[in-house]
């Protein structure tokens, strides 16, 4: 028993020793924690803006605002993208 509890005990030794354990987690950047922005930011979903909406997009928000005679009211006077905000929240993406 002496002896497999003295050879666990070693082969842990030899494990830790050639390890790299140490060397990683001096340097944060080595282990991926930080990238950068241009890596970053293929990875992140890009919000788009609301001038990037496609006709059919813009079409879809317009026939729900019609709906609504007060949004469809201010749809007329400011717009549909302010008109739809207003009244149903934020663009869903």
């Amino acid at each position: 028993m002496k002896t497999l509890v003295v050879l666990v005990l070693c082969s842990l030794a030899v494990v830790c020793l050639t390890s790299d354990f140490h060397a990683a987690s001096d340097n944060p950047a080595q282990e991926g924690l930080t990238v950068e922005k241009e890596q970053a930011s293929s990875v992140v979903r890009q919000k788009r803006a609301a001038g990037e909406l496609s006709l059919t997009q813009l079409e879809s928000l317009r026939e729900v605002c019609e709906t609504n005679l007060a949004c469809e009211e201010m749809m007329d006077t400011t717009g549909i993208i302010a008109a739809y905000n207003a009244f149903y929240g934020p663009i869903p993406q």
